[in-house]
This record gives structure tokens, sequence and C-alpha cells, in this order.
């Protein structure tokens, strides 16, 4: 059982999500695990800035494109909540539904009617 301050962390969490329209439990839990995929996302390649700049080269296997720093989440963290929203649907979840394929893990099953 959580008691504490971590119980009124995830109370507020909850309102919040209440508060903007989203009640349905595993919308919420959704929503936190992209949140919390996109900032693991962040912090990982900030370690592979922080472990190149170290070594004086360059990032190999970079999370994100230079052109692409609105998609981490120590950019877009602060954006206004409708720009957040906005950014994160169009720009962000769209990026980590294409991760998979750009490293060739992902490979789609073809259904054949044989």
């Amino acid at each position: 059982m959580m008691t504490g301050a971590i119980k009124n962390q995830v109370d507020h969490i909850w309102n919040t999500f209440w508060s903007g329209g989203v009640s349905n439990p595993l919308s919420v839990t959704e929503q936190i695990t992209y949140s919390l995929f996109a900032k693991r996302l962040d912090e990982l390649h900030t370690a592979k800035e922080k472990q190149a700049s170290l070594l004086g080269k360059s990032i190999e296997n970079s999370i994100f494109e230079s052109d692409q720093s609105d998609l981490r989440w120590s950019c877009f963290k602060d954006f206004d909540p409708e720009r957040k929203f906005a950014v994160f649907r169009d720009q962000v979840f769209p990026f980590i539904k294409s991760l998979n394929v750009r490293a060739g893990a992902y490979k789609p099953k073809r259904i054949s009617n044989e």
C-alpha cells in the first residue's frame, strides 16, 4: 500500500488526467508509459552525448538527429500544454513508432490467403 508523498503524487497525476477528460485507467496507464518512454529515450541520448564529448568523438547510434530537438523530453516538457500535446501527438508518438523500423527489429508479418 502506498502512503505519504508517493500516494499524493499518484493522486495528483490521476486528478490531472481526470480533469483533462481521461478517466479510463488503461488510457492513463498508456499515456504515462509513453511519457516515461520518451523521457528514457532522452536520458539515453544525453548519456551518449556525454560519453562522446568525454571521448572527443561523435555520437554513435544516436537516438535523435540534430534537427529533432523538439522530440526530446528535456525540450518539450516545458512547452505550454497545447503545444506539448500537439508535439507529442504529431511528432513524438510517430517517432517512437518508427524506432523499431529504423533499427530493423520490427518485421511486419505478411498474411497470405493460401
